[in-house]
């Protein structure tokens, strides 16, 4: 079975079917999560195209099992690329699944002052000295470890950090009035010491923003396919096809015109979750109701992997 086929069955068997009584959790249950690795999903492909579909197909499904379970494959890649000792000992294990791994950087991206730093520490052991913190993190609880970014003058220096709380690493939960059962925290690190061989890389700052816009499009897959669900819920041809466009957008896209393009995918959620409430009536505001949960889960894609120019196109779009 092809990992496309395995994650349409999966959306439509096992995760659209609970996707209510998972938004409701607490926590994601984790057999959801393991259902997702045992059908061999924690190793995307690496065609660009059959990964999309992946993506869109989960979040089709319940987008806050696919949010959890996205976070990963970022800290695969990471550890693919840094090879040598810390390949040999983690690579395996978060292909499989054995091992998984939340991230801990998005704020990298904010101007101003970084949030997190990192330097040498003066004992001379090689080992890092981590402080700042990460205002999102997400499958706490449900990871084991989490791929953390710090600035150091003019570069990024990564990490592999157990996902645990210990001396100078703390963990809060936040409160989200969506996808809450990602169990998503703020993480802060006071000196937190990192051993030499929990390193996975320094790059040049510059040479990580070059490279971050080019892996844009896959959160915008996110609304993709939660704007074919409502398609499918409505029966909706003309949706359908607008979806299908934005799709092709999204594959088609360049580090040039990638915003624009999550940008439009987040708004055409938002209006294709409102016709699903709007076509549901009453019953669209009703507690556990999968209307209301599919326009909660737009209205986080909105700002999920939001940049200054995605929030400018998507200010521009609302005419505001």
């Amino acid at each position: 079975m092809s990992p496309v086929d395995a994650a349409r069955g999966l959306a439509e068997e096992l995760l659209f079917p609970d996707a209510d009584l998972i938004d409701a959790a607490p926590v994601v249950p984790r057999r959801y999560l393991d259902a997702i690795a045992e059908a061999g999903l924690y190793h995307l492909p690496d065609n660009r195209a059959e990964a999309a579909r992946v993506i869109e197909s989960l979040a089709g499904g319940s987008l806050v099992t696919t949010f959890v379970w996205m976070q990963h494959h970022s800290t695969v890649r990471a550890v693919a690329a840094a090879g040598g000792d810390l390949a040999d000992e983690w690579l395996d294990a978060l292909r499989s699944g054995r091992q998984r791994s939340g991230i801990a950087y998005a704020a990298l991206r904010r101007p101003g002052p970084p949030p997190a730093t990192a330097e040498l520490s003066p004992a001379g052991d090689g080992s890092w000295l981590l402080c700042g913190f990460a205002p999102w993190v997400t499958g706490w609880g449900l990871v084991d470890v989490v791929l953390a970014g710090a600035r150091r003058r003019n570069e990024v220096v990564w990490f592999l950090l157990d996902a645990k709380c210990t001396v100078g690493q703390e963990a809060r939960r936040v409160a989200l009035a969506a996808l809450n059962a990602s169990a998503t925290v703020r993480l802060a690190w006071d000196r937190l010491v990192v051993p030499p061989q929990r390193l996975v890389g320094v790059e040049a700052y510059d040479d990580w923003r070059r490279r971050d816009l080019m892996g844009m499009a896959s959160n915008g897959y996110l609304a993709v396919g939660v704007a074919a669900r409502c398609a499918v819920l409505l029966e909706s041809p003309t949706l359908d096809a607008e979806v299908d466009a934005l799709r092709r957008r999204l594959d088609r896209s360049k580090p040039s015109d990638v915003a624009s393009a999550r940008a439009d995918a987040s708004l055409l959620a938002v209006r294709a979750a409102a016709a699903v409430v709007a076509a549901g009536g009453g019953k669209s505001v009703e507690a556990g109701a999968t209307a209301a949960r599919l326009m909660r889960e737009a209205t986080f894609l909105l700002v999920f992997g939001q940049t200054t120019e995605i929030r400018a196109r998507q200010t521009a779009e609302l005419g505001l």
